[in-house]
């Protein structure tokens, strides 16, 4: 595919050609999964019942250094072709998931979406989700356009300073609202039925240690912006497992600094939002990397 020969997918802009060399995420130019799974511990309205059909890419454009799914990131993984990946779709649909979820799609997008439309022709009618970090250039997301009907992406970092230090690009912010915003244009307002979310946006807030107030910045820029037309998710589940050198993400994040971010979202009047209740900040949570239904 022409667009993997001068790769700009995402927001390192690496323009290396992915079947000769490797660029900052270190994929290739073939889809490569680690987990094929019914999960049950997305927003209520993705997972339902019988569980969101998720299909885990392996490596990532962004690299957070508090990752929990280093391993993948790092490549564990099968390469398959596109067929199998249609093929996968098609058996998730069978085992009764209520959607398809792409798990950090960004580097295989042109890829997954030829496998979709032959899965599509092949009879795949749930809905499509491409479940990202949000640091994809804009031509990526409308490379989608048509295909993907819900979008459940992260917004990280509102200070720039933060996304430098924790993830390496001081681009962030601007490059995931510019597909945050190509993501709501395409598919616009939530459309819910049978308690199930069938298309629209979800955007993720992960409330990091000691960094209450960015987490507030961005439940502000959004709210402003789409109001309830989007809904947010409000994320307590940081969980430290690879310690790393910044001493202020080595813990759990204090119940008190949670509350006071769902608390300042209510004061300015989200409506649409989803938070987290009980013991989620355990690495149990963490899928089980094993190439299960690969």
């Amino acid at each position: 595919m022409n667009i993997l020969k001068k790769c700009n997918l995402c927001g390192r802009n690496c323009q290396i050609n992915r079947y000769k060399e490797k660029g900052y995420c270190r994929a290739g130019s073939k889809i490569k999964i680690s987990l094929v799974s019914l999960h049950k511990w997305e927003e209520p309205f993705i997972s339902g019942t019988n569980g969101s059909g998720t299909i885990f890419f392996s490596y990532c454009s962004l690299k957070c250094v508090f990752c929990q799914n280093k391993k993948i990131v790092e490549g564990y993984g099968k390469e398959i072709t596109i067929k199998r990946f249609s093929q996968i779709c098609l058996e998730q649909q069978r085992r009764g998931a209520h959607n398809i979820n792409l798990v950090t799609p960004t580097h295989y997008a042109p890829l997954i979406k030829k496998g979709l439309i032959s899965a599509k022709k092949e009879g795949l009618s749930i809905p499509i989700i491409y479940n990202t970090s949000s640091y994809d250039n804009i031509s990526c997301i409308k490379l989608m356009e048509g295909v993907v009907d819900i979008y459940l992406a992260d917004l990280k970092y509102y200070d720039n300073r933060l996304s430098k230090k924790y993830s390496k690009c001081d681009n962030y912010f601007l490059d995931a609202t510019s597909a945050i915003d190509e993501m709501y244009k395409q598919v616009g307002k939530p459309i819910i039925k049978n308690k199930l979310l069938k298309k629209g946006v979800v955007v993720r807030i992960l409330v990091l240690p000691n960094h209450v107030n960015d987490a507030k910045k961005i439940i502000y820029y959004l709210y402003t912006k789409y109001k309830d037309n989007i809904y947010l998710s409000i994320m307590n589940q940081y969980t430290p497992v690879n310690k790393c050198r910044y001493s202020e993400l080595n813990r759990k994040l204090y119940e008190e600094e949670y509350i006071e971010v769902v608390n300042y979202a209510c004061s300015i009047g989200v409506k649409n939002a989803f938070i987290q209740e009980g013991e989620t900040q355990k690495e149990s949570f963490i899928p089980n990397f094993n190439l299960t239904n690969v």
